[in-house]
């Protein structure tokens, strides 16, 4: 007898009789989850029944669940919370028998939501887009009656909303005995063994996590150098290739270009072949192009070398987060991404100091050649450093070798498909997120503001000292280390108060609920510090004060940038979690076209409006963008999510 009928009212639903039950396999209760009219769903006075999650009986007697389910068919009123279970339905307004079904019978529910309690899974930080108690209670507050808050429900436009930020698959997110029971069911699928199995990324040793976010973290730095570097020897190359030096900015910016269009393309392939060897290849393609570009003798060929290797540098962006999201549990990621973050962004200060000081030496063209020694050394090292983290990847390699190994079919999740169908999905991910997602769209905005200003400050920084002040080359680049100070405070600083407030946060809501938004006041003071360091540095630069006025306006600004783009980065990081590859790269997307485009402006800003309001004017569109950013998500980050059609 079907599992599902359709309708609406009280269903006269049939499960299989008891007799039957004996001869099928374990069995698992379906409970109900939502109230209508005041009385527990399945059962309600206005709406359609809902889908239900399955539950065993042995992990309600186990406290597996937050809240004891009510008596199915009881008729009683919920006791409160009244959301048990959150409920994210599988086809819109089918019914489900309560009572005893088969195990196995969940394979036809297309869609379940999150399990409150820390057991609810062994590993669900590692899935994509997971719904919270949070974000399912604030779409419910959407379709409850002003008459009566706590009874009245629409649950079919409730469930429907909730339907729609629902990631494809979560059952996994059933109570650890239900996991085992259909592990049990199926002996033949390949998962990690639970909590503390040694496969799984997050059990490995610290010396390991650290040895791949220390590699990663200086590949981002030699990407950013990378296009740092070239601006004190783009005067040196304008009188090589016979050019003026105006043309020869386009080497220094398409090269940040390349950096919006390679994570939308390289995110989504190390989602289905993995991250290790998407970062390993697309490192030796940034270090083949980088090399051609210090060979060049014509403006044509470095710029076709510098836009290849941007794109092979930009696997750095593709790979980085989500491998800190695969290694790191969310109360220890503060610190890792901070260094993650902070090392990078290192890159552009010191970029200039050193590519001065390279082409004073030994000439322009030994810029390029450093560098990609540099990354070579670095692929050498990760080729017996970097293991594969993706989990997916992970148990797809333990399938493979038990099938090999005993000639039984084993399997993962994921396993099968063409795989021209997985890359067409996987390809266009990153597209449909920004174009789907509004949090991605709002995520996007802040961070191209904040990467775009940056570009500006780091782009003029040189010629002020220069042009301004009066001093030399040389000189002029040391003042780049008030950026480095900046960063490193704010680093240091935001990855403890990271960690400290995701746990204070958790702790508040009774240590069971997680949501991105505990990410979201670690803005809060870097949205102050991007203005308040603009103001300064603009004025006391336009009136010419002592050197060390300008380098502590700009090392603020820079403690600024750093809060922000840690909190907005980490924010996408939680809400987006099995594809945050792809969600990283579309957020990602809008922040390079803007370090691409802001600088070419810059110039022409600062010769009308002066360096005091110039900066103003940047300060001012901060103040309008930044400072309501961090309400915003907090009270309307759920919503939001809720507002995007599910891209998986």
């Amino acid at each position: 007898m079907p599992l599902f009928r359709s309708g609406v009212g009280r269903p006269n639903c049939k499960c299989p009789v008891q007799e039957k039950l004996t001869t099928l396999p374990p069995v698992t209760r379906v409970y109900p989850v939502l109230c209508s009219g005041g009385l527990c769903n399945p059962g309600g006075l206005r709406a359609k029944w809902t889908c239900a999650k399955y539950v065993s009986d042995s992990a309600v007697t186990a406290g597996s669940m937050q809240h004891s389910p009510p008596t199915p068919y009881s008729g009683r009123r919920c006791e409160p919370p009244t959301l048990h279970v959150v409920n994210v339905g599988c086809w819109a307004g089918d019914w489900t028998c309560l009572g005893r079904v088969p195990l196995g019978a969940e394979q036809r529910v297309r869609r379940f939501s999150y399990s409150p309690g820390p057991k609810a899974a062994p590993y669900p930080d590692r899935d994509s887009g997971a719904l919270t108690p949070t974000d399912a209670q604030s779409i419910m507050d959407q379709h409850r009656s002003n008459d009566d808050k706590s009874q009245a429900l629409d649950v079919e436009k409730a469930v429907l909303d909730i339907e729609k930020v629902a990631p494809a698959d979560l059952a996994h997110l059933a109570g650890p005995e239900t996991k085992q029971a259909e592990d049990a069911a199926d002996p033949l699928l390949v998962t990690f063994q639970g909590h503390d199995d040694p496969a799984h990324p997050f059990n490995w040793s610290q010396p390991k996590k650290w040895a791949i976010t220390l590699l990663l973290s200086m590949g981002g730095l030699v990407t950013l150098m990378s296009g740092a570097m070239l601006a004190p020897a783009l005067g040196a190359i304008a009188h090589d290739f016979q050019t003026d030096e105006e043309q020869t900015q386009i080497f220094l910016s398409i090269f940040v270009l390349a950096f919006a269009f390679g994570p939308m393309v390289l995110a989504p392939v190390t989602e289905i072949f993995g991250r290790r060897p998407v970062w390993i290849l697309w490192s030796c393609f940034y270090i083949l192009w980088n090399t051609v570009a210090g060979f060049s003798r014509s403006p044509g060929l470095m710029i076709a070398s510098r836009v290849l290797s941007g794109l092979g540098a930009s696997a750095e962006f593709a790979v980085s987060n989500p491998v800190l999201a695969d290694c790191w549990e969310p109360a220890q990621r503060g610190v890792s991404f901070a260094i993650s973050s902070f090392v990078p962004l290192l890159g552009p200060a010191i970029g200039p100091i050193v590519g001065g000081a390279v082409t004073q030496a030994i000439g322009w063209r030994w810029i390029f050649w450093i560098t990609s020694i540099f990354d070579a050394i670095l692929v050498i090292i990760a080729i017996f450093v970097f293991s594969e983290t993706y989990q997916v990847i992970i148990l797809t390699k333990k399938a493979a070798e038990l099938r090999k190994a005993t000639g039984k079919p084993y399997h993962a999740e994921g396993d099968g498909g063409k795989l021209s169908t997985k890359l067409s999905q996987s390809l266009s991910r990153p597209l449909r997120l920004l174009l789907t997602q509004p949090i991605i769209q709002l995520v996007g905005v802040f961070l191209a503001y904040n990467f775009g200003i940056l570009y500006i400050a780091l782009s003029t920084f040189a010629t002020l000292w220069t042009e301004r002040y009066g001093q030399g080359e040389a000189a002029s680049g040391l003042h780049y280390i008030a950026i480095v100070i900046g960063y490193t405070i704010a680093a240091q600083v935001g990855a403890r108060v990271m960690d400290w407030l995701w746990a204070y946060l958790q702790a508040r809501a009774g240590g069971n609920e997680t949501a991105p938004e505990y990410r979201v006041p670690l803005m809060v003071p870097g949205a102050v510090l991007i203005p308040v360091g603009l103001f300064v540095y603009g004025w006391t630069a336009q009136e010419r004060l002592h050197w060390i006025a300008p380098d502590i306006g700009i090392a603020i600004f820079g403690c600024g940038i750093i809060l922000n783009t840690q909190a907005l980065q980490a924010y996408v990081m939680e809400a987006y979690r099995k594809y945050v590859a792809s969600a990283s790269a579309a957020s990602q997307f809008l922040r390079s076209i803007a370090g691409f485009a802001f600088p070419i402006f810059a110039p022409a800003m600062y010769q009308h409006l002066g360096y005091g309001w110039g900066n103003s004017l940047l300060a001012f569109t901060s103040i309008a963008l930044g400072l309501p950013a961090p309400a915003l998500l907090w009270f309307y980050g759920a919503k939001l999510r809720a507002m995007g059609k599910p891209q998986w």
